[in-house]
C-alpha cells in the first residue's frame, strides 16, 4: 500500500518471495540539497523509470534516470539530491545473494567475500527498459502470477548486466560530470525540442565539444539519449493515456506515426501493442 500522499516517499510492495522482492518507490523530490546519509541493509538493483535524481557516494556522483540501473551495495552509505523538479520513481529489486552471484558477471563484482558491485551504475538498453515496464505494469495490475513475475525479474537482472546489453561509462571525472549536467538539462523538460546550442549553453561548453564528449562517455549520440528518455517516459505513461497521439505529442514527438515508429524500433512493438500485452487497455 502506498504511503500518505503528503509524505516524501511512497512505497508499494509488488512482490516478495524467497527469490526476489520488488517494490515500486516514488519520491516527491522536494529536497534539493543532499539528503541525510542512508545505508542499505541489503544489495538493491534500482531501475529509475520516471524523473531524475543524483546519488552521491563519497566523491562519486551518479545521475539516476531511465537509461540507467543503479547498484546500492549493502552497508555502503550514500546521499541523494533532486536538482530537477518533478520527483522520481523507480522499480527496486532485491535478489537473493545466491541467485545474484549466479546472475552477475564476475567483471561487475568486486573481489572478496561480500557481494558488492564495482560501479554505481550501468546504462541499460531499450529492451531492458521495456522489461522494467512490463514487470511493473503486470504486477501493479495483478496480471502476472508469481512464477511469471519471478522469471521476468531474473531475466531483467541478467539483461541489465549483460555484456551486449549494458554499457559502463568510461571517461575522466570531469567529462563524466559534464555529461551528467547535460543529462539533467534533458531531464528537466523531456518534451522540449532542445537545440544543441541551448544544451551546450546550459552546461557551459561549445556544441562541438559537447557532442564529442557525450559520444565518448555514453557511446551514443546526445539526440538518441534524449529519444530513449522520452520513450521510457512513454512506457511509464501508457496506462494513463487512451489517446496515443496525445501521448506522443505531449512527449515532444512531431506526430503519432513518428512516435509509433520510434517506439517500435526501440521496443519491438507499437505503443498500442504494448498496452494490449500488459492489459493496460
Amino acid at each position: 500500500m502506498a504511503a500518505d500522499s503528503t509524505a516524501e516517499f511512497s512505497v508499494q510492495q509488488l512482490l516478495d518471495t524467497g527469490t526476489v522482492a520488488i517494490r515500486d518507490i516514488a519520491c516527491r523530490g522536494e529536497c534539493r540539497h543532499k539528503s541525510a546519509e542512508e545505508c542499505p541493509n541489503s544489495t538493491h538493483l534500482v531501475f529509475p523509470y520516471r524523473g531524475v535524481y543524483v546519488r552521491h557516494q563519497g566523491q562519486d556522483d551518479a545521475v539516476a534516470e531511465a537509461n540507467q540501473v543503479l547498484f546500492f551495495n549493502q552497508g555502503e552509505a550514500y546521499r541523494v539530491s533532486h536538482p530537477v523538479e518533478g520527483g522520481d520513481a523507480s522499480l527496486d529489486l532485491v535478489i537473493g545473494e545466491t541467485f545474484l552471484q549466479e546472475l552477475a558477471p564476475k567483471v561487475q563484482l568486486r573481489e572478496g567475500g561480500v557481494l558488492a558491485f564495482r560501479r554505481q551504475r550501468l546504462r541499460v538498453d531499450a529492451r531492458t527498459q521495456a522489461l522494467v515496464a512490463l514487470l511493473r505494469h503486470s504486477l501493479v495490475r495483478g496480471a502476472a502470477e508469481t512464477l511469471e513475475a519471478e522469471t521476468l525479474a531474473l531475466t531483467l537482472v541478467r539483461r541489465a548486466m549483460g555484456e551486449r546489453t549494458s554499457h559502463a561509462a568510461g571517461a575522466s571525472q570531469g567529462r563524466q560530470k559534464l555529461v551528467d549536467r547535460a543529462k539533467l538539462v534533458l531531464s528537466s523538460d523531456l518534451a522540449r525540442r532542445w537545440t544543441l546550442a541551448e544544451i551546450a549553453a546550459e552546461v557551459g561548453v561549445s556544441p562541438v565539444y559537447l557532442t564529442q564528449v557525450f559520444q565518448q562517455v555514453e557511446a551514443m549520440p546526445l539526440y538518441r539519449y534524449q529519444l530513449r528518455l522520452r520513450l521510457a517516459r512513454a512506457l511509464d505513461l501508457l496506462g494513463e493515456y487512451g489517446d496515443l497521439t496525445a501521448l506522443g505529442l505531449d512527449l515532444g514527438f512531431s506526430s503519432h506515426s513518428h512516435f509509433s515508429s520510434a517506439f517500435r524500433q526501440a521496443y519491438g512493438r507499437t505503443p498500442a501493442e504494448f498496452q494490449r500485452s500488459v492489459h493496460l487497455r
